[in-house]
């Protein structure tokens, strides 16, 4: 599994009878950016959560790193070096911007126990950094999140995962309740992972966005997949039938 940063083979999940993903095989290589599209409820987000733990598998396996590996949960992955940003993005609203990058992973100054004293300084340093690493611009690190706007929060979410992510990144659909400008600022923080050869898988309903930011276009469909593209190979038509079933036979996806 040379270059291969993640694989998985035969990813089921069931919930009772209903089979929400079923047999899902796939690959991501280094540095590689993959989008996932379908419909709702085609087995997108459910696919995320078996790779990073959130849900435990019906069956199937998973490599990560050219290791097997089965997470018992989200902070398994993250220490593992993956790296996810979801819809909720999970930011605390009244801490400033360096409390939440560093939320559950703050840097101790002193260590007393319950009574230990945080290096902010530190954090604060190492958030600047984080902050230009992926071209995130606030203007008052200071400012509690709930005073943010929703472009600026989820920056904030992205920084705190390219900030640590050592080898991937997920996002769930990044730019979904953002307006144009937020969602421009989001992109360029996706493409400047890319010009760092940071692997990054995309949820994401805008085709437009797909086309202008990833390599290879994944499509589920009634919690299977039915097709991996390259972006240079296909067009908006094809994978909108691949989505609605006018195609979807798995014998004709290239998984190249």
């Amino acid at each position: 599994m040379q270059n291969i940063i993640l694989k998985t083979e035969g990813l089921t999940k069931r919930y009772g009878g209903v089979h929400a993903l079923e047999g899902a095989d796939f690959e991501l290589r280094a540095g590689e950016h993959v989008a996932i599209v379908g419909d709702n409820g085609a087995g997108k987000s459910t696919f995320v959560r078996q790779i990073t733990g959130v849900e435990q598998r019906t069956s199937g396996k998973v490599w990560f790193d050219g290791q097997e590996v089965h997470f018992t949960g989200p902070i398994a992955a993250r220490e593992a070096g993956i790296e996810t940003v979801f819809q909720n993005l999970a930011l605390a609203d009244d801490l400033d911007v360096p409390s939440n990058l560093f939320l559950g992973r703050e840097k101790i100054l002193l260590n007393l126990g319950p009574f230990s004293i945080l290096d902010r300084r530190a954090m604060r340093v190492a958030t600047e950094a984080a902050l230009k690493k992926t071209a995130v611009k606030i203007p008052d690190l200071n400012n509690a999140i709930r005073n943010m706007s929703g472009g600026q929060r989820q920056c904030v979410a992205i920084a705190r995962s390219a900030s640590f992510a050592s080898k991937l990144i997920i996002m769930d659909e990044p730019t979904a309740a953002l307006g144009v400008q937020e969602t421009g600022q989001v992109e360029n923080i996706i493409r400047t992972l890319k010009e760092q050869g940071v692997p990054l898988i995309l949820i994401s309903h805008n085709l437009r966005q797909v086309f202008d930011l990833v390599d290879r276009i994944i499509v589920f469909r009634r919690g299977r997949l039915v097709a991996s593209l390259r972006v240079d190979e296909t067009d908006g038509n094809d994978i909108v039938s691949y989505i609605t079933g006018v195609k979807g036979d798995t014998t004709e996806a290239s998984f190249a």
